[in-house]
């Protein structure tokens, strides 16, 4: 059906990286779960008072609520395509992050609003009134969850969207939700046990778990979370897929929303002073151009000349490099170069420790000296510059 109504109303279907395009298809996978949860809160609605199952009753509310959050979805994808303005010059997809953590909060309110409800049947268990029609409905109600989970989980990795993963874990846990109401009511029916709450019960711890999982998500990147890193290995290979550049680092990525990522990187181009600087420039402009075609982000490279032809500058990095494997192996150097003068020589680098490291940037820096003062001594001091890694 999905993939009908995308010919029909969405154009340039394939085209995922276009944030009309995306915006588009979450919208258009908000209204169809719109009208599909209103259907399933109805048919449960009138299962569960038919039965008298405080689980079938509580499955049609979460369902209910599921309507809520597409309606969500929906004026999020909307929200989030709107264009960049003079308050909000990075766009607004933010806004699609936003609606991922709104539906992710009602899937925990509502299993916590499932394990109330249920904790109270298992206190005053009352009979449940099975039926061949019940147990009908609730397995096309399984059937019309799982068509949920499978084509939300499919567009929303096509279009790389948070927001139609939150909604895929929630119909994919509303039907393992439902199951577990229709194996109580079988239960019921051949044993006689009263296990309606029991089942409700743990209905909604499921439901509760996958909420935490679900707003663990969409909260990372608000909150300005690690990029992904196959992301980062496609940026830097390439980069230094183009000749003349030799290396990356102090490489950062903006996360203003789905197809609105902002890139800034520092490549390494091995010079000597006979060299054109144009020619090297040029290698920059080219690699910018690259990226912003095949990964749709803003990009801004600066160039690093590097002097692999120095053997004073190669010997003395060399010496520095084995000094910081010493220190520690997660250590890492880049953009070393040196300054003479008349009774000593500066080394100037960068240096990047990781988060959590044992040492502290303080500490890492005097063991940093300490090294530089051995090397024919204490003619060479160390200009260091500590960088974290944001990628």
């Amino acid at each position: 059906m999905i993939t009908l109504l995308s010919k029909l109303f969405i154009k340039n279907r394939h085209d995922y990286g276009d944030p009309a395009v995306r915006g588009a298809y979450g919208m258009l996978c908000g209204a169809v779960g719109i009208a599909l949860n209103l259907i399933l809160f109805g048919g449960k609605l009138a299962a569960g008072s038919i039965s008298r199952s405080v689980a079938i009753t509580a499955d049609a509310f979460n369902n209910l609520s599921d309507a809520g959050s597409s309606i969500i979805s929906l004026l999020g994808f909307k929200l989030a395509s709107q264009k960049p303005d003079k308050e909000h010059p990075f766009g607004h997809g933010r806004f699609e992050y936003i609606a991922g953590l709104l539906v992710s909060a009602a899937i925990i309110l509502m299993g916590f609003e499932l394990l109330k409800t249920s904790v109270e049947k298992i206190i005053e268990p009352k009979a449940v009134e099975f039926s061949v029609l019940t147990a009908v409905l609730l397995a096309v109600f399984i059937a019309v969850k799982l068509y949920m989970f499978v084509y939300n989980r499919r567009i929303g990795k096509k279009i790389g969207s948070a927001t139609l993963h939150a909604t895929a874990v929630d119909s994919l846990s509303d039907s393992i939700a439902t199951s577990v109401v229709l194996v109580s009511a079988l239960v019921s029916r051949f044993t006689g046990l009263a296990v309606d709450g029991w089942c409700g019960a743990l209905v909604s711890l499921f439901v509760l778990y996958s909420g935490v999982r679900s707003i663990r998500s969409t909260i990372a990147p608000l909150l300005g979370g690690k990029p992904d890193p196959e992301f980062v290995r496609r940026i830097t290979d390439t980069v230094t897929s183009f000749e003349g550049i030799s290396g990356v680092h102090d490489l950062v990525i903006h996360d203003y929303g789905p197809g609105r990522r902002m890139i800034s990187l520092h490549a390494e181009v091995p010079m000597t002073e006979s060299d054109n600087v144009f020619e090297a420039h040029d290698i920059i402009d080219n690699a910018e151009r690259r990226l912003r075609a095949e990964l749709g982000c803003d990009v801004t490279i600066h160039l690093d000349p590097v002097a692999e032809n120095d053997e004073r500058t190669q010997r003395l990095k060399a010496e520095m490099t084995a000094a910081l494997e010493k220190i520690g192996p997660e250590l890492m150097l880049h953009d070393f170069r040196i300054v003479p003068g008349p009774t000593h020589t500066n080394m100037i680098f960068d240096v990047v420790v990781p988060f959590g490291y044992r040492l502290t940037p303080e500490q890492v820096r005097e063991e940093i000296d300490k090294a530089a003062e051995r090397i024919e001594g204490g003619k060479y001091y160390a200009v260091v510059t500590i960088d974290r890694p944001f990628v």
